[in-house]
């Protein structure tokens, strides 16, 4: 399977699909399509919508 990174565009935080981001309640593996819509950023507090596919 290929994960992909997003990042969000305030910040910089990168959400890695492969890693998730346990501490927030999202385990490995977590496909940002099966992340909350109403989930935000750890960092800044940004939505979804402040976050752009990229490629690392």
């Amino acid at each position: 399977m290929d994960f992909k990174t997003y990042m969000c565009v305030i910040c910089g935080y990168v959400y890695d699909e492969e890693k998730g981001e346990p501490d927030e309640g999202i385990p490995a593996g977590t496909l940002w399509a099966d992340i909350p819509d109403d989930w935000k950023c750890p960092d800044c507090e940004a939505t979804k919508i402040d976050f752009e596919l990229i490629e690392i």
